[in-house]
């Protein structure tokens, strides 16, 4: 069994080490992995003076970060965690925990449930709430947190997961991925601590948030385009409808049409409306094809890295069974130790 603790880092000198030594102590048996993104301070160096496998990623951007981790480390089970000492590293056996049963192909970390008040910025609380709610009222989910950086990963979910975010929309565009395609995702609340003094964080407020809101948008379209298109279509027909309504009395009534802009506007409603449904019905199709391809696939990539990975003469294990997202809520059963397995 693989695992691997994946620690994006950007400038984050003053805590990279103790993030390093914390999830050492923690977690002994899995390699560490720090992925500099082009940091202008020791990051690097404090992170191999910690023992750390520092990798350097040019693009800045963490979803650019997140699409190397997944292509460059080959691990069973991996744990991604912010570098800015805010995650508590001794609560990852219990996030560990779905994954390794086989119950999710990702975990996260909650954190809007307990942090303290210190931990967010003017304005980052209600951020949060606002991507939740659009997302759980846009992707029919229940979820408690879209935007933590504490999450673990099967290996299945990271090899067949397509990065395509360059910043922080990444954690929203991994949620949306999981939950379009059925992939079980486990949410646990863990405590969310504050930044040690000096150590500021990367995410801008409006920037960061308006990315989010944006990729929520377009994500929704492009796996749901019936829902997008059909709302769409049918608001434009019922626009064409009101306005019709007057446009019939003054035929019925004049015997001719009086108002020809609002005759013209009625008849292009109506036309939008039924081309954006029929655009949603074509894309529907063609996105369900695609799905099912997607899937084919990522059977076949899973069932590879199963074999690739199983000892020779064992059955590996089969993928975890596609279900909603859950929040666990039960008390999940730790892992021991590596040191104190017994033989």
């Amino acid at each position: 069994m693989k695992i691997a603790v994946l620690i994006p880092c950007f400038n984050e000198e003053l805590t990279v080490a103790k993030v390093v030594r914390d999830f050492r102590a923690a977690l002994p048996e899995a390699s560490i992995h720090v992925f500099d993104n082009s940091s202008t301070d020791r990051t690097n160096q404090e992170a191999l003076d910690a023992g750390a496998t520092v990798h350097f990623v040019p693009q800045r951007g963490k979803g650019n970060v997140v699409r190397v981790m997944f292509r460059e480390v080959d691990a069973d089970v991996a744990v991604m965690v912010d570098g800015d000492d805010t995650y508590p590293a001794d609560r990852v056996r219990t996030l560990m925990a779905p994954v390794l049963f086989k119950r999710a192909a990702m975990v996260v970390g909650t954190r809007l449930v307990g942090h303290d008040a210190e931990s967010f910025r003017p304005l980052h609380v209600f951020g949060n709430k606002l991507v939740l709610g659009t997302s759980n009222v846009a992707f029919g989910a229940h979820l408690t947190d879209m935007l933590s950086g504490y999450r673990v990963f099967s290996r299945e979910f990271m090899k067949t997961m397509p990065v395509l975010s360059r910043g922080f929309e990444i954690e929203t565009e991994m949620t949306l991925h999981a939950l379009t395609h059925g992939m079980p995702i486990v949410e646990i609340p863990v405590p969310y601590g504050v930044r040690p003094e000096g150590s500021l964080s990367k995410l801008h407020t409006l920037r960061d948030g308006y990315r989010v809101l944006k990729t929520v948008f377009w994500l929704f379209k492009d796996y749901r385009p019936l829902v997008f298109f059909g709302w769409a279509g049918a608001c434009a027909m019922f626009i064409g409808f009101i306005l019709g309504i007057e446009v019939v009395r003054e035929f019925l009534e004049y015997q001719r049409v009086v108002g020809v802009a609002r005759a013209a506007l009625t008849a292009s409603a109506f036309v939008i409306g039924l081309l954006s449904m029929t655009t949603g019905l074509i894309l529907d199709t063609v996105n369900r094809r695609s799905r099912e391809l997607y899937m084919l696939l990522a059977d076949l990539a899973t069932r590879q890295a199963q074999r690739e990975t199983a000892p020779a003469g064992a059955r590996a294990d089969p993928a975890p069974v596609a279900q909603p997202a859950t929040i666990a809520t039960e008390r999940v059963p730790e892992i021991p130790m590596a040191g104190n397995a017994r033989a």
